[in-house]
């Protein structure tokens, strides 16, 4: 991520052992879930992984053997924490948003917070840090949005007069953002993560 974010994406953990995997001819979804089930991670395969496996993926970790059927078949993974998402890169969205009234620094800050970061997908901003560019799978890229939402749901005094509704607004004492990821959620109160 661009001005000093560490790319702290939730980790995918995974054994460091020799993860041995033989195919005569399979199926490359049936052939990612099973590798899911094998580790015990909860896996999302979009329709648009598409592809036979032939022959035998030399022996390596876990971590290699995802990535190497990644290269090959032209796939990209994002871990959310609680699931594995994986799609064909072809599905890699690109969105640009506008970050006022957060600003970049504090909407990065969020993204490490919530560990949604990683530094396969940078964010790029614009020279006054007001407008962002996310690319990446359409789980990371969802995430990046909804934080981006989250945030300015907090700061509703900030938008333009125009914007706000003509009856005025008590402020509450507390801003709640539920953010959910896979089977897990988190709080974040008044912009701290509990």
């Amino acid at each position: 991520m661009a001005s000093g974010s560490g790319g702290v994406a939730a980790p995918l953990t995974l054994p460091d052992i020799p993860y041995r995997y033989t195919v005569i001819d399979q199926d490359l979804a049936a052939a990612l879930q099973e590798f899911g089930a094998n580790l015990g991670l909860k896996v999302s395969i979009s329709p648009e992984v598409k592809g036979r496996i032939q022959g035998r993926i030399p022996d390596g970790t876990p971590q290699a053997f995802l990535d190497r059927l990644a290269a090959i078949y032209n796939l990209e993974w994002y871990y959310d924490g609680g699931v594995l998402f994986i799609t064909s890169a072809k599905e890699n969205r690109t969105q640009l948003l506008v970050l006022n009234p957060i600003g970049f620094d504090a909407f990065a800050s969020a993204l490490d917070a919530l560990r949604i970061t990683d530094s396969r997908f940078p964010l790029r901003t614009t020279p006054g840090k007001n407008v962002a560019m996310v690319s990446g799978p359409p789980r990371f890229v969802a995430l990046v949005e909804q934080t981006l939402a989250g945030l300015a749901a907090e700061k509703p005094d900030c938008l333009k007069p125009s914007l706000q509704t003509a009856t005025p607004r008590i402020p509450s004492r507390a801003t709640v953002l539920t953010v959910y990821r896979g089977s897990g959620t988190t709080f974040i109160r008044d912009g701290r993560p509990e």
